[in-house]
């Protein structure tokens, strides 16, 4: 047998074992292409990666759920959208419109039911209901609650935009907050390279509790109500960040809206 159709066949029985192995945790109903995409993805990047996940058992295995983490690089949804699928759910995230609408990646990103977010534009809130009306009917919507990798220069949490405290407020569902750390080093913040494989690099991810946020829902939604929701979300997230990277986080969050605002009260 050639050697490139025995390489070929190698790399299909690693995608079957890998489906086969997903399947057996994850029973949840998804598009197809979903299932498919995120079986190949895994059985590519798990023999080139570590991986360090904890908590999975914060991940509801039914029902409409919110699930919220920080934006450290460009592969971020590699390294927590594996977790979430062996946590047993299919993440459906909140993704930049641009990516829509390139010639192939956007059929296949359409196809996993992913939800398009039009930035800056007067239909961005169209994504928030599409995200709420994903929530109702029971699924796992995915959003980066600051809306972009931080800019933060040691890599924290920045402070949230609003959709996520919006969304969890509309739904009343659970909020459940995921750290991440590692996908920085395969990839740093916002640049797109080549991506360092070697030496082998760790995802760690981590989900926690639900954010309490029940005190909240009552009220009326106001700027400062939003502002609080949104703190609270970014406040758990960066408690799992600062767990994985054994360091403490800096006393005031970036606030990407304001410039030179590191130790500054936000």
């Amino acid at each position: 047998m050639p050697e490139q159709s025995r390489t070929l066949r190698g790399a299909d029985r690693r995608r079957s074992a890998s489906a086969r192995g997903l399947r057996r945790v994850n029973r949840e109903p998804a598009e197809p292409t979903l299932i498919t995409v995120i079986s190949i993805i895994s059985a590519i990047v798990r023999p080139l990666t570590f991986r360090d996940w904890r908590g999975q058992e914060h991940i509801p295995r039914t029902g409409g759920v919110l699930l919220v983490a920080n934006h450290i690089s460009n592969v971020d949804p590699i390294a927590v959208g594996q977790y979430v699928a062996f946590a047993g759910r299919w993440p459906r995230f909140l993704a930049k419109a641009s990516l829509f609408r390139l010639p192939v990646l956007g059929r296949v990103v359409r196809a996993c039911g992913q939800i398009p977010v039009e930035r800056g534009t007067g239909t961005a809130g169209q994504a928030l209901r599409v995200a709420v009306e994903a929530i109702a009917d029971g699924k796992a919507v995915f959003l980066y609650p600051e809306g972009t990798i931080t800019l933060d220069p040691d890599l924290w949490p920045m402070r949230a935009k609003s959709g996520a405290a919006r969304i969890a407020l509309e739904t009343g569902r659970s909020v459940i907050p995921i750290g991440q750390w590692g996908a920085q080093d395969i990839m740093y913040g916002k640049q797109i390279h080549v991506p360092r494989l070697l030496p082998r690099k760790t995802f760690q991810v981590m989900a926690g509790p639900p954010v309490r946020l029940d005190d909240l829902r009552d009220r009326p939604t106001t700027p400062t109500l939003i502002a609080e929701a949104s703190d609270r979300i970014m406040d758990a997230i960066t408690v799992l960040v600062s767990e994985l990277r054994g360091e403490t986080p800096p006393e005031h969050r970036l606030d990407p809206r304001v410039a030179e605002n590191r130790g500054k009260p936000t």
